[in-house]
């Protein structure tokens, strides 16, 4: 059912009272008001998702929903911060109560879990275009960024890498998938898990950080070139799901390669850390539940080369993803 248009739209759906004693103005008025702590940097990102782009026509409103907010969430906890407050934008073909329902369910049952509050946005008729800024808190100074390893430092990455993008494939028929498999790949592409919690705990351990959303080889490329160091990676200590080890063993090792690599839309947490950090690495991840690998090292020497399982370097890196490629 349809009724009303953009501010009923609004009220409807998006409009939520806030727990959150920071928030001095949310949504009703021409900008929001929060209080920032004196002791605290605000860190800010946002992120925009097009249809036909990043996800598929007829993909599950509450999965976009989460993802939307998930996406943002994974930017945070690369920086080691705390996400706090969201505006959210969006262009829609037509007002589908139905539709935003279940996108609004997605959203803030994510957002509720995190403690983020949304404090404004806007909307328009268009195609289908989810844009989210989110804001976030860490201590003064104490920022994660991308331009802190070091030589010798161990490179980790939590999770496991390119199920997204085999579920992509899997979609495109690039890949025979069963059911089950394919089901569980595809939770892995629409509804990801940004890795809060470890991200905050890695402050003080990690030296730099980068959420993988772009692919392995891209992203840590970008913290590498930010630190000016080099990286050697270990193919084999790269975590994988069952499901993509077993295409990697199969007949379609190009393309699963591809995806473990440089497949992207995995929002997985790659960092790197001192040698001595190793027993507080394993803590953190201990405590937020969330397993991480230690997968090669920072070398002297500038770019990324990734070996094989006999030690050898590959011969060429897939491509990672590029919004304009």
């Amino acid at each position: 059912m349809t009724q009303g248009g953009e501010f009923d739209l609004i009220r409807r759906h998006f409009v939520r009272a806030s727990r959150d004693a920071a928030v001095a103005l949310a949504i009703g008025d021409d900008a929001a008001v929060v209080r920032v702590a004196p002791d605290m940097d605000l860190v800010l990102a946002v992120d925009m998702m097009v249809e036909g782009r990043h996800f598929f026509a007829g993909t599950d409103a509450e999965a976009l929903g989460h993802k939307i907010l998930a996406v943002n969430l994974s930017d945070i906890a690369a920086m080691g911060a705390r996400p706090r407050w969201a505006l959210l934008a969006g262009a829609l073909p037509a007002i589908d109560d139905d539709w935003l329902d279940a996108f609004s369910r997605g959203l803030f049952a994510l957002a509720e879990l995190h403690g983020v509050s949304l404090i404004g946005g806007d909307t328009t008729r268009g195609p289908r275009t989810l844009s989210l800024t989110i804001a976030g808190e860490v201590p003064r100074g104490r920022a994660i960024t991308r331009a802190g390893a070091k030589v010798g430092d161990d490179v980790w990455v939590s999770g496991t890498l390119g199920d997204a993008m085999l579920a992509v494939r899997a979609l495109e028929g690039a890949v025979p998938l069963d059911g089950e498999a394919q089901s569980s790949v595809r939770r892995r592409l629409e509804r990801p898990t940004p890795r809060v919690e470890l991200g905050q705990r890695l402050r003080g351990i990690a030296t730099a950080m980068i959420d993988v959303s772009d692919g392995l080889t891209g992203d840590l490329g970008h913290l590498v070139a930010s630190s000016r160091v080099g990286a050697r990676i270990e193919l084999e200590a790269v975590p994988r799901s069952t499901v993509l080890a077993r295409c990697l063993a199969g007949g379609h090792a190009d393309v699963a390669l591809a995806c473990l690599l440089a497949g992207g839309d995995d929002y997985e947490l790659c960092f790197t850390a001192d040698v001595a950090a190793r027993a507080d690495v394993g803590r953190a991840a201990q405590a937020s539940a969330v397993a991480v690998s230690r997968i090669g090292s920072i070398t002297r020497e500038a770019g990324l080369v990734v070996n094989d399982g006999a030690g050898r370097p590959l011969a060429s890196l897939p491509r990672s993803f590029d919004h304009f490629r």
